[in-house]
């Protein structure tokens, strides 16, 4: 992909659609500092940003949620939503908040699920719900979403929907 220009806005949704092999997923990569850039600029609130890491994006404002799931499965429901950002107390991740802020993030999505279960023992479905609530939650200024529902099928996503645990 080359010569790639456009604007962002606060509330704005934009879609980037292409063949396979256009170059999506390198753009993305390019903006959340997977991959470094050869040429060009990217700017974000006025001024010129180079991610280097998806750590360093992500401290920039930027998040992804990709189609593969990227959340780690021997941890718990609560524990992958906060991970790297979880409440403190006396210097101890504060298990019982993470645990009642995750359950009440996932409520907002009528998600009632039992987020201090692995989440390896959810659907790809939940688990892929968590993942978006997980970049929804971070603030970001900007949230690009790669395929994330790609592995939802009707009958999953209805299934989600009603909260069934599947």
């Amino acid at each position: 992909m080359s010569n790639v220009d456009f604007n962002l806005y606060a509330g704005e949704v934009h879609a980037v659609l292409g063949e396979n092999g256009a170059g999506k997923s390198t753009l993305i990569k390019l903006i959340t500092g997977v991959h470094r850039k050869d040429a060009g600029t990217i700017m974000l609130a006025g001024k010129s940003i180079e991610p280097q890491s998806p750590h360093d994006a992500q401290s920039l404002g930027i998040s992804a949620v990709y189609q593969e799931i990227n959340l780690v499965p021997t941890l718990s429901v609560a524990e992958n939503i906060y991970l790297g950002r979880q409440p403190m107390r006396f210097g101890f991740v504060d298990m019982r908040r993470v645990n009642t802020q995750a359950q009440a993030l996932l409520k907002k999505y009528n998600l009632d699920i039992d987020v201090t279960r692995t989440l390896s023992t959810y659907s790809v479905a939940i688990q892929q719900i968590v993942a978006i609530a997980r970049g929804v939650d971070m603030s970001a200024k900007v949230l690009i979403l790669d395929e994330p529902t790609a592995s939802l099928d009707a009958r999953k996503c209805k299934c989600c929907l009603k909260s069934c645990g599947r």
